[in-house]
């Protein structure tokens, strides 16, 4: 019975033995027991409740520890209730400080990890939830001490724990019983400090191995980010950007770090001095206005053309000086932060609008070079065709006629109207092949280019390979009548897209849509490609090269290749969503989106080999024929010869290994040098022809090997460098 109860019953005791003894001092005993048995108790409560904030920790170990098994459980809940008021009357303006402050994801994860991992801080957050964006500024600028929050939160905590402990070490009366209920909302620290060693153990081991796990991770992503700078450095190392350097005065800049640090400081003083000269001008201050002026003009007689310190004049430092002083005056008199910020605005925006022109010019000058045939290829035709006309018409043939329709060889075909591109691909065939005399090329080229084509290997027979030459306009079956391009030519639409003198009026208008309206692409030599067995009858396979590869190694395997009932073997260019068939068809035309696959991988045209047999049997022709009639309008793809080869040969593909043929030196200066090197087969498809001067040049020697430099007539259009 607790100490309380038998005092007041003692008490009581006592009285009732007095009023039956004496029988007086009736209404003192009353009030006496009165007193003990309703006030007592009622004081004894509110000084318990007083207590109660100051002392919380006693208070909840003592309701854990020594429960009161006589406690009337109306009263004990009433209790807890009152305690429960008085702890969130006090958390309350905290607790809504704190939600100002904090975001919804910090709340949402104190509320999920605080019974898991006991005290919450917003080191412990950032270390489980790895973000980014959570930074701790300020834990190296501590030079007095090296410990931070979460270390003294564990110091704390081990220090109230061995409080806890030696408490329960020196003082056997207490007894714990273990909690029933697990939603208990009255859970808090020191409920957490009465665990088990083998549970803090547990705790303890939990907490390192996310910590290791943290420092694995960000190794990994350091390692990760380290291996990928290193391969980018590798990458840079085969960019050449020597052909950049021709059209742009940057390269030069970034060669080395500190060689123009003058050139960038006087270019830095002539921007600022036009800021503070637009703002005087503002301002009224002429004077000021007119000396930013002068200095800004002998800044700029100064700098004239030079790209590197050493190319400056010798008075740039007194220039620079005298200009420094001046803009160290407008400082003082002029500066304001929003009216420069202003300025500096404009002047962005003017600079961006000049690169957007400038590099629609670049983009339509670049198509123009593109589709023009340099001054000595030209040279070269003239000169080869005079002397194919005063030949002797007996010495006009070519030898081996013979091999020309024989199967078992192994048959090329090039159209071209490029005399010395077409002299490469001959000559880097033969020179890799292993049996030279197996090879047989087909040359088919136009009609002003004809004598020069064959006299150019009359006079450089390609070995003891087989070589004919013929002109496109010989081939009386290719008419309007038979051939949809031809026929679409002589429309007056077509005509005036094509031809029409004023289309634009400056050279930035309608640069994008240039290349559409290259005349190449309507060619008779482009679109031949879709006629090879009405050119070859009696052949079974061909291997189709375009004029502007290179051959680097011995081809023959290619006929031996089973291409599985498939007419083209080819290989694929796309990768992830680049080069599909999306790219290069207008799938919102209905024909087009209910009979091919945007997703689907496109092909290389460029070296194809094609099994006119299988070509016979599906009527390829005639499936190019039905696509090009429905695109007259040019409504389903613009002009070219690969998207209506896409459509021709869709599920005819076989693809082929990507070493047998390496695309995007005409356009991509990045290729890896290993990929060109093991290539049977590289393609300078792009505008950076290898005979242009816009070519990559760390690609044009591996064109220029095959050409003949000792050749007079090489040397006299100087080709031959």
């Amino acid at each position: 019975m607790p100490t309380s109860k038998r005092l007041s019953h003692s008490v009581s005791e006592n009285g009732l033995q007095r009023c039956r003894n004496s029988g007086r001092g009736s209404r003192i005993s009353l009030v006496f027991l009165l007193f003990l048995f309703i006030l007592a108790p009622l004081l004894f409560l509110a000084g318990r409740t007083v207590h109660a904030p100051a002392s919380t920790a006693f208070v909840q170990r003592r309701q854990v520890l020594e429960p009161d098994q006589h406690q009337v459980p109306d009263q004990k809940g009433a209790l807890n209730l009152f305690n429960e008021q008085m702890l969130d009357w006090k958390e309350q303006p905290a607790v809504q400080q704190l939600k100002s402050m904090l975001t919804k994801e910090i709340i949402d994860s104190i509320i999920a990890s605080r019974d898991e991992f006991g005290p919450w801080s917003l080191d412990s957050f950032r270390r489980n939830h790895g973000s980014s964006s959570w930074k701790i500024y300020g834990l190296d600028s501590s030079i007095n001490s090296n410990v931070t929050a979460e270390d003294e939160i564990k110091t704390t905590l081990g220090a109230q724990l061995q409080i806890s402990l030696d408490t329960f070490e020196n003082d056997t009366s207490i007894h714990v019983y273990p909690s029933k209920d697990k939603g208990d909302k009255d859970k808090s620290v020191e409920h957490e400090l009465l665990d088990s060693p083998a549970k803090l153990a547990r705790r303890q081991l939990r907490q390192k191995r996310r910590e290791k796990r943290v420092k694995e991770l960000i190794q990994q992503d350091n390692e990760t980010l380290l291996k990928l700078e290193n391969d980018a450095i590798e990458r840079s190392k085969f960019v050449d950007s020597a052909i950049l350097g021709k059209y742009s005065i940057w390269r030069r800049d970034n060669d080395n770090e500190n060689s123009d640090s003058t050139i960038r400081l006087m270019r830095d003083q002539m921007i600022m001095a036009k800021v503070y000269s637009f703002i005087a001008k503002s301002k009224n201050n002429h004077k000021l206005y007119l000396e930013l002026l002068n200095r800004l003009k002998e800044s700029q007689r100064a700098l004239g053309e030079a790209n590197a310190d050493g190319e400056l004049p010798h008075n740039a430092p007194e220039k620079i000086k005298i200009m420094g002083q001046t803009l160290s005056k407008s400082r003082e008199e002029l500066y304001d932060c929003r009216a420069i910020a202003e300025r500096f605005r404009l002047m962005l925006q003017s600079a961006e609008e000049q690169v957007r022109g400038l590099k629609k010019q670049s983009t339509f000058l670049s198509q123009l070079a593109a589709k023009t045939i340099p001054k000595g290829i030209h040279c070269l035709s003239m000169r080869l065709t005079i002397a194919y006309h005063l030949l002797h018409p007996e010495k006009r043939e070519f030898p081996r006629s013979e091999n020309l329709e024989n199967p078992n060889l192994f048959h090329y075909a090039i159209f071209s109207d490029n005399v010395l591109a077409a002299s490469v691909v001959v000559n880097s065939t033969v020179m890799n092949a292993k049996e030279a005399e197996k090879h047989v090329f087909h040359l088919v080229t136009d009609k002003l280019n004809f004598g020069a084509m064959k006299m150019w290997f009359l006079l450089n027979p390609p070995g003891k390979a087989t070589i004919h030459v013929e002109n496109v306009v010989e081939f009386k079956w290719l008419n309007s009548s038979y051939c949809p391009v031809l026929r679409q030519l002589e429309s007056a639409a077509m005509r005036e897209y094509y031809f029409r003198a004023d289309q634009h009026t400056s050279l930035s208008a309608g640069s994008s849509n240039l290349k559409y309206r290259n005349p190449k692409y309507l060619s008779m030599l482009n679109h031949l490609r879709f006629y090879l067995p009405q050119v070859y009858p009696k052949l079974d396979k061909i291997l189709f090269l375009d004029d502007d590869i290179v051959v680097q190694k011995d081809l023959t395997r290619l006929w031996s290749i089973n291409l599985k009932g498939n007419v083209n073997g080819a290989v694929e260019t796309c990768g992830q969503s680049f080069h599909r068939f999306d790219k290069y068809l207008n799938f919102s035309n209905p024909h087009i989106a209910r009979n091919f696959d945007p997703n689907a991988c496109g092909w290389a045209y460029g070296m194809n080999i094609f099994d006119l047999k299988e070509w016979k049997k599906r009527d390829i022709t005639g499936i190019y024929h039905k696509w090009q009639n429905m695109n007259e309008d040019r409504v389903l793809w613009k002009l070219g010869t690969l998207p209506p080869g896409l459509l021709t040969f869709y599920r005819l593909t076989y693809p082929l290994d990507k070493s047998w043929h390496v695309l995007g030196l005409g356009y991509n200066p990045s290729i890896d040098r290993s990929e060109m090197d093991n290539a049977a087969v590289i393609h300078y498809n792009g505008n950076m022809k290898p005979w242009l001067e816009l070519a990559v040049t760390k690609y044009r020697a591996y064109w220029s090997k095959y050409i003949k430099a000792d050749h007079p007539d090489i040397r006299n259009c100087s080709l031959g460098h």
